[in-house]
């Protein structure tokens, strides 16, 4: 028997086939507002002056950010910068303590695909349940809820305060 390849818990990737124009794809993650509309209760995003970004205005690398999700309490808050995209994407930054998150849109046999790389997991054991385990498993979901929208479905999002997802 051959040896067994460790798993590497630094990374992972979330594919999912979107049926739009790529232009609305990007769309979806460049402003405050469309942000909420599939992603966040609480998008907020601040330029590297200080200046708070217009709901409707793209988010630019070196805003910093503050989220906040439906089904979670207030103070659990991700806090962010937003980074030049590498070559290939069309947003990259920094997911507080979670490592990198990168974003494109790659087309496989004739099928666009949005692609989200998160890089850059801490290593201890807490951190690969959280991070590796945690953000898998809600990236999945939220990308499922943006196809969803865009596509014309229901939004998937528990938004009924007194259902804790805690």
């Amino acid at each position: 028997m051959g040896e067994r390849k460790k798993l590497d818990w630094s990374s992972f990737t979330v594919n999912i086939p979107i049926d739009n124009p790529r232009e609305k794809i990007i769309e979806a993650w460049m402003t405050p507002k469309i942000l909420e509309n599939w992603f966040l209760r609480l998008a907020e995003f601040s330029t590297g002056n200080g200046e708070k970004r217009k709901r409707d205005e793209n988010i630019q690398p070196g805003d910093s950010y503050r989220w906040q999700w439906y089904g979670w309490p207030d103070n659990i808050e991700e806090h962010g910068e937003v980074l030049h995209p590498e070559e290939g994407e069309f947003l990259r930054f920094i997911f507080g303590k979670a490592g990198k998150v990168g974003v494109r849109i790659v087309e496989e046999n004739g099928q666009q695909i949005l692609r989200l790389v998160q890089e850059n997991i801490p290593q201890d054991e807490e951190s690969i349940m959280n991070f590796y385990v945690g953000c898998k498993t809600g990236w999945t979901f939220y990308m499922l809820n943006l196809k969803s929208i865009l596509q014309g479905g229901p939004d998937l999002r528990n938004k009924r305060s007194e259902l804790q997802m805690d």
